[in-house]
């Protein structure tokens, strides 16, 4: 009976010991359990290696490297960041699974539904709310705060941490948000200066001008063919789109569509169905009479915009600071002469005009699995690329060395980027410098192309002239914000549950309307019944439910 009790006793401690080993692995990712030595590696050291292998899961979606010098056969798990971020931080970076972008929202949705959420993710404003409601969010408030690095912080300070709030409840941050500047997005025009010399108009300053501008470049040949082949506004059938849309005709008269402004009572207004809006569809159906709108607008895509700039067909357009590098550089390519300037806004009744921006232009925002071990390595991997986009890794950090940047995740862009490379590369070329002292990326690639187009090379006046010329896009978006011409679209909290089940059909009502109204084929006086239909149908409901989030933040 000794004998049996002696092995009894013994096999407890083996047990012991064994239920004891098990614990102090890691729960998530497959490594080892830290201790606080391999938490805290590098004494809270934003880019700290761990002591011990911290294994984090992701997944993976992807499309073609964006570079085309990038090395043969590299996936997202063979690519060179992943090896490199085991090198300095001791964190393996393992994918459970990788698919063509086309496929990724899919299996990301089956997996979610099935439970197996990765490690870290960089997901949209939707999935964080759906997550936050499902409890499945780490709090990262102690990680951010003892391994964000100084440069992380100041990017989240950028806009007084108005966007990192969004992403903090009740005191916790939840999410780490990868946002741009808002005047990323500020609308102005842009008009063929050559065609005004041409034609010996002045540029135009009020709507009133730029009507009689416009109208001169529908009857007047400005493009000197002989042919009546031309129109004055750009315009496709997406009235609210991207680019080369009606959004700054709108916002010139007061009117924002598709848009939460707020009203003298402080409270959020859909655009769309504002008096505002009206007065500015009765004007296009005007203009489209008078063919300074394109009578086929409604049957081209930006594709074909795209041809009517580069054919010369067209030479005004409402639109945004990147334009000379996506598009007038064609137009420059089929005529040298062709010359585009940025104005702001024109005038409507005699006061100056105001764009929308959104109150926060977000991107996505890095969360993390509330079961991951070590929440911390999401700072620390975004310290990470962020150091590998400093100058001193740029002999390293090359495509034709592995490395597809737009495959590795969490990743966060300084939100002043532009405006950054703006003010650094133009004090450089006032001081006639050689190079440029800077460790942002941006401010190097465009101080590079505009030396370059400055010494006789007319490809890199799309970047040059958007980027970097102080009568060009980008030198526009700062005097608008010196100004301060804007107004903010002041939601930005993803989708509200009425805009999921009603909100597309909401949507289309109003893409027909407007274009039907625009073209003739519905008269304007039917707004007020456009207006009613959009309330009934689902149009009020979301309104309480976006006036109940503004309250709430």
């Amino acid at each position: 009976m000794k004998k049996y009790s002696l092995l009894f006793v013994v096999m407890l401690l083996v047990i012991s010991t064994v239920l004891m080993a098990c614990q102090s692995k890691e729960g998530s990712g497959g490594a080892e359990k830290s201790n606080d030595s391999n938490v805290a590696a590098g004494d809270k050291d934003p880019l700290g290696k761990y002591e011990n292998t911290v294994t984090v899961r992701e997944v993976a979606g992807y499309g073609n490297p964006e570079d085309p010098k990038t090395k043969k056969g590299v996936t997202p798990q063979t690519n060179a960041y992943v090896s490199k971020l085991k090198e300095m931080l001791n964190i393996e970076l393992k994918y459970d699974w990788e698919v063509p972008n086309e496929q990724f929202e899919q299996k990301f949705s089956l997996a979610i539904a099935s439970g197996d959420f990765p490690d870290i993710m960089q997901i949209d404003i939707n999935q964080f709310e759906k997550f936050k409601q499902q409890g499945i969010l780490a709090d990262l408030t102690d990680a951010y705060n003892d391994y964000a690095s100084d440069e992380l912080k100041s990017y989240m300070d950028f806009d007084g941490g108005k966007t990192l709030d969004l992403f903090t409840v009740d005191g916790k941050i939840l999410g780490i948000p990868s946002y741009e500047d808002p005047y990323m997005s500020a609308q102005f025009l842009w008009i063929r200066k050559d065609w005004l010399d041409k034609l010996n108009l002045d540029i135009p300053k009020s709507l009133e001008e730029l009507e009689q501008v416009a109208q001169a470049f529908v009857d007047k040949d400005p493009n000197g063919n002989g042919k009546v082949d031309t129109y004055g506004i750009a315009l496709h059938k997406d009235l609210i789109s991207w680019g080369y849309d009606a959004r700054g005709l709108f916002y010139t008269m007061g009117a924002y569509p598709k848009s939460w402004v707020k009203d003298e009572s402080g409270k959020l207004i859909p655009g769309e169905i504002q008096p505002q809006t009206k007065e500015a569809l009765e004007l296009m159906s005007n203009w489209y009479k008078s063919g300074i709108i394109d009578k086929e607008f409604a049957f081209k895509d930006i594709d074909k915009v795209v041809e009517d700039f580069a054919a010369g067909k067209v030479g005004i357009s409402f639109g945004v600071w990147w334009y000379p590098s996506v598009v007038f550089n064609l137009s420059k390519e089929q005529d040298p002469n062709a010359d585009w300037i940025p104005i702001e806004l024109p005038t409507y009744k005699g006061e100056e005009s105001k764009t929308l921006v959104p109150a926060s232009r977000l991107n996505n925002v890095v969360v993390v699995n509330k079961d991951f071990e070590h929440p911390e390595a999401a700072i620390k991997m975004i310290n990470f690329y962020q150091e590998l986009e400093k100058p001193e890794y740029d002999d390293e950090v090359k495509p034709e060395n592995g490395y597809v940047y737009n495959w590795f995740q969490p990743r966060i862009y300084k939100p002043d980027d532009f405006q950054t490379a703006f003010k650094e590369v133009n004090d450089a070329l006032d001081q006639k410098a050689e190079k440029v002292d800077s460790t942002n990326s941006t401010t190097l690639t465009v101080f590079d192309a505009a030396k370059k187009y400055l010494d006789g090379d007319e490809s890199m006046w799309g970047v040059y002239y958007s980027r970097a010329a102080k009568d060009g896009g980008w030198a526009t978006v700062e005097k608008i914000r010196e100004k301060g011409n804007v107004v903010y679209d002041e939601f930005t909290g993803g989708t509200t549950p009425t805009m999921v089940s009603k909100g597309s059909s909401l949507g289309k009502m109003t893409d027909e309307t407007f274009t039907k109204m625009i073209m003739g084929s519905e008269s304007i006086d039917n707004f007020d019944k456009y207006v009613k239909d959009w309330k009934k149908l689902g149009g009020d409901q979301i309104t309480e439910e976006v006036n109940e989030w503004y309250k709430e933040k």
